[in-house]
């Protein structure tokens, strides 16, 4: 990690390694045992924020008893040899690079259940030191969503990614929860979050459904061939890697699964013609898959043409299988019933059991005034592990067009709305 931030930031811009240390139950026999992690604090330019002030840590005995002299302003203050004066800050000494903070233990009321779990104090110290109110702290391995409950007390806008729908889920639920008045600061408003589905999500978090899902979308005839995943408008269709962006080394098994005497053949019989058409299709690729592919062909000329899902057909809409009933009763909002149709088949497969949609739901988020582009859930039904989702959600007043999403146990997601 060193290596590549002095790469990309430079040597000089890797500015602090800090030691976050604590004491652990850690038993080590055969190594010293493990108390401490490692974070690099690097800049940009020599321009950034720092703000030491904020970060200061209270005076240890020892070293608040030397300031033992008073000015005449009341000031307490140590005398430096040649007559000169260190006077007491009353906002404690300067942080240094080692932090003693403990870990969260399996009883601490921060603990949510998340594996790597920081203590919001660790990331509050970080914020402070290096971000002003108002700006944007980002996290993009956000797991519990420590760093944006942190980021939201101190008044900080922020940006939280995760590629597992569990964390989201997790932060969510967990940003809902906090107050919207920071204690004792009346004046201060938590800003909410909105949350976003991105780059189609559901492809990248389920590549082995992927392939069937892209298919089925882009009208793909289905063929009886080990090298192609079908045939459309005369084109022999390959589908990438659906989980990262294509590259030219993904392009092998296809080149080596060309047959040539079938080349050869065409090319005698139709020499102006290609003797193949591709097509390719690509959750993003490198700029010159089309030319490297061609490339690679020779002596023999292919037709290719590469779609790309995150940019040509970014709008696809994919087909959801699942459904879901609403309903407004007595002020209250009722999910009826929720029918996640590829869990039900896979447990219709496996002979199991099940008493009542709820065992089959994961979360339910609900938006009380949505805005026809992005979910902002104001509800976040996450149960914990024995429980079940509530599936009523009393309406507020001022409830407009309501938009339900429900995330069944395969992760696949149902949303609708209902007028308030």
């Amino acid at each position: 990690m060193r290596l590549i931030l002095d790469e990309v930031f430079g040597p000089s811009n890797v500015i602090n390694e800090i030691i976050w240390s604590f004491n652990s139950r850690t038993m080590a026999s055969e190594w010293f045992a493990r108390k401490h992690n490692n974070i690099f604090f690097a800049r940009k330019s020599s321009e950034h924020f720092f703000n030491g002030d904020a970060v200061r840590v209270p005076h240890t005995p020892d070293s608040e008893a030397q300031y033992n002299r008073v000015d005449e302003e009341g000031r307490r203050y140590k005398a430096q040899s040649g007559g000169g004066r260190t006077y007491l800050n009353p906002l404690g000494q300067p942080c240094g690079s080692v932090w003693d903070i403990q870990l969260l233990g399996s009883r601490d009321p921060e603990r949510l259940g998340y594996p790597t779990q920081k203590p919001e104090k660790l990331i509050e110290r970080m914020i402070l030191a290096s971000s002003k109110q108002d700006s944007i702290v980002a996290d993009f391995f956000c797991g519990s969503g420590t760093t944006q409950a942190a980021a939201q007390k101190l008044g900080r806008r922020f940006i939280g990614a995760d590629i597992n729908l569990g964390a989201i889920n997790l932060t969510s639920k967990r940003l809902s929860n906090l107050p919207e008045v920071r204690e004792g600061d009346e004046d201060f408003r938590g800003a909410g979050f909105e949350l976003y589905s991105v780059n189609n999500y559901d492809l990248f978090r389920n590549p082995v459904e992927a392939r069937s899902l892209l298919i089925e979308a882009l009208e793909v005839q289905p063929i009886s061939n080990a090298l192609y995943d079908g045939e459309k408008d005369g084109r022999m269709v390959k589908i990438m890697p659906v989980n990262r962006i294509a590259t030219k080394a993904d392009l092998g098994d296809l080149i080596s699964g060309f047959d040539q005497r079938v080349f050869q053949r065409r090319q005698d019989e139709r020499p102006n013609q290609p003797v193949e058409k591709i097509l390719l299709v690509c959750m993003g690729h490198e700029p010159d898959l089309k030319a490297e592919l061609e490339l690679q062909a020779k002596p023999f000329r292919i037709d290719v043409e590469v779609v790309d899902i995150l940019r040509d057909r970014s709008q696809l809409e994919f087909k959801r299988d699942s459904e879901a009933k609403l309903a407004i009763v007595n002020g209250e909002l009722i999910v009826e019933q929720f029918y996640p149709m590829n869990l039900l088949q896979k447990l219709s497969i496996q002979q199991e059991q099940v008493g009542e949609w709820r065992e089959l739901v994961d979360s339910i988020m609900v938006d009380w005034n949505y805005d026809g582009a992005v979910l902002q859930p104001a509800v976040v039904d996450v149960p914990d592990e024995n429980d079940l989702v509530l599936g009523r959600y009393q309406v507020p007043a001022d409830a407009g067009t309501i938009r339900v999403k429900i995330t069944d146990l395969l992760s696949e997601s149902w949303e609708g709305e209902i007028d308030g």
